[in-house]
Order: structure tokens, then sequence, then C-alpha cells
């Protein structure tokens, strides 16, 4: 483990970013949100940012391609791929965990060439969560925030920030800037843990019942007359699809420019009526069934096909975001206990 006196921090950042791209976590006008260091950028003190760091791999519109057509003659071309090196810096341990459940999307054959490029060139810098909220329920999918995971951990109390690398990729990243750094033993952090911990003990919704949710109830689950009442008040925004660090659904679309077509990828929710809309119409004709499809698929149809993995990992993001206080929380509580 090697430790840094606080009051170095932005020698730190800027020793990292010397080689690489470096994004950190800063306050704006509306709230925290990665940004490109830039010298004497203050660290958001905030526990997350507003949107999660999912964007660096996942992007909100991707271009993909662009095509030429002249009579029968298809010419394609390529964008450039991202081939900079970057490091985020700051990552809570709910947002690693994300990553992790993306790659089982992305990274399984077929295999989304366009996520793991940003991937590969991409190092994670994780934070322990030093005052975790009442919105927080990490915990109950089996997070320990003192253990953020990443390329390289970090941990802070009054004075010293503590670093530790996970990956080959984060040790090599923690060489590149040794004559910042000195040696610390691997209990020095252990304060700053324990801290995060007790504070953890205190959050209301950290022990949640999600026995129930089991592949052998998925049809209990699914034809369960409280959706309806759970689900009355959506108003199908999609902002906590938007917000969620793995929500994955996305939307292919052709533009024409004029002077050729452009393709892009772009975020979608299947809180939205046209979401999969076909030639035949949309599966999902009412609010309702829209609600039930985005919780069945966190709770139940995920781990059913990712050995018992829900697609959660209790950020708090939709608790806080959404303007009519429905979140999964409540979905979880109302559902989840046994049924089989």
């Amino acid at each position: 483990m090697k430790s840094l006196l606080l009051k170095d921090m932005d020698r730190l950042l800027a020793a990292l970013a010397e080689n690489r791209t470096l994004y950190v976590p800063t306050d704006g006008a509306g709230g925290a949100e990665y940004r490109l260091y830039q010298p004497g950028t203050p660290l958001s003190e905030a526990l997350n940012t507003n949107r999660s760091a999912k964007d660096f791999f996942f992007p909100q519109t991707e271009n993909m391609m662009r095509f030429q057509m002249r009579g029968k003659e298809i010419r394609i071309e390529e964008p450039t791929r991202p081939d900079e090196d970057f490091v985020v810096f700051g990552v809570r341990a709910c947002d690693a965990r994300s990553f992790e459940l993306l790659d089982k999307v992305f990274l399984s054959e077929p295999v989304d060439s366009y996520y793991q490029n940003r991937r590969a060139h991409g190092v994670i810098v994780t934070r322990c969560c030093g005052r975790p909220e009442e919105t927080c329920f990490c915990t109950a999918f089996g997070i320990d925030p003192t253990a953020p995971g990443g390329d390289v951990s970090t941990w802070q109390d009054d004075q010293r920030l503590y670093l530790a690398a996970n990956t080959p990729a984060g040790q090599a990243l923690l060489n590149g800037v040794a004559h910042l750094l000195t040696d610390a033993p691997e209990t020095a952090a252990d304060d700053a843990k324990a801290k995060t911990r007790a504070a953890l003990a205190n959050l209301p919704i950290q022990n949640l019942p999600l026995d129930g949710f089991g592949e052998e109830n998925l049809l209990a689950i699914f034809n369960d007359p409280r959706w309806a009442e759970l689900s009355r008040a959506c108003l199908g925004c999609g902002t906590c699809t938007f917000v969620c660090p793995t929500c994955q659904c996305y939307d292919i679309k052709d533009f024409d420019t004029g002077h050729g077509i452009q393709r892009f990828r772009c975020w979608d929710s299947c809180m939205y009526s046209e979401f999969t809309r076909c030639a035949h119409g949309n599966p999902r004709v009412s609010q309702v069934e829209r609600f039930r499809q985005r919780f069945m698929h966190k709770l139940v149809y995920f781990p059913a096909n990712n050995q018992g993995d829900f697609s959660c990992v209790g950020c708090g993001r939709c608790l806080q975001k959404c303007p009519v206080s429905l979140n999964i929380v409540k979905v979880i509580k109302a559902l989840g206990g046994e049924k089989a």
C-alpha cells in the first residue's frame, strides 16, 4: 500500500494527467459530474456524481459508422476508434461494480467492439465512501464500499490518501507516480474503513428482502397484481434509466446528412412507449407493463441469466432523481419476500 499527503493531491492528479487523459469528479451548477482534469480542478466531496461513470465505456450517443450509397454500391466508413489511454479518478464502489455487470452484456459473444475498445484503454481509480448517504443500499447486493475495487483503490483520512493496486494496469499507474508516494503498512487505511462501516450500519435500507426474486418465482412475480399500484404514479420520463449505472438499452438510428448516412447508437429506455416498437406495434402497450419490465429485468431476468447477479448496484440515484419517488427499493420491499 502507498500513501500521499492530501496537500499533495493536485500534484498527484497533475502527474496522472501527464501521460493519460484524466477525468475527475468536480462540482458543477447541477451537482457533481466527471470533467476533464485541468490543473487546480477541485475534487467534489459529493458521495456520487449525478450520472454514473458508465458514460466512459458506454456513452449516451456514439458514432458507429457512415455510409455512402451510389446506385447499388454501398461504401462503409467506420469512425476512428478512440485510442487514447484515460484514467477515471474517484469512482465509487457501486459504479465500479456496474462495469462488471456491463461487461457481462457487452463482452459476451458477440463482443461489442466499441465498448471493448474503451474498456481496454481505461484505468479506474476508486474511492472508498467516507460518508454514505441514506439513499445508499449497495451492501444489499454484496458490494463492500470499503473495498471499492477498480484498478486502484483509495481510502482517505484527515491527512493522507492511501492507494493500493488491484490489477497490473493499476500497478503500472502507481509506478508512474511512485516519486510522489511513500510506502504504508497494509493496515494504514483500517481506521478509514472502520468509519465507513460504522456509517453503513446506521443506514435505513441496507437489508432488503431479495430471497423471493429467484427464477423459480418468475411467473408469480410477473403476474403479481401489485404492479398496477406500484406503477400508478410513473410518468414514463426515463430519468431512472438515464442515471442508472447498469441500464444498457440502446437504439440505433440512421440520419441522412445530405452527404451520406450517419449511424448513431444512443441510449434508450424501457420506460418509453416506443421502446422496441416494431411494425406490428409495441409489445408493452401500458405504463404498468413497461414499469414491470424494468424491474423484472433487474431483479429476475438478469440474475437468472448471470449466475444470480442482480442488475442493480444500490447507488441510490433513482431514489434521489425520480420526480414522483418511484424506485427499485419500493419494488423490492413489496415483492421481495420468499414465494416458492
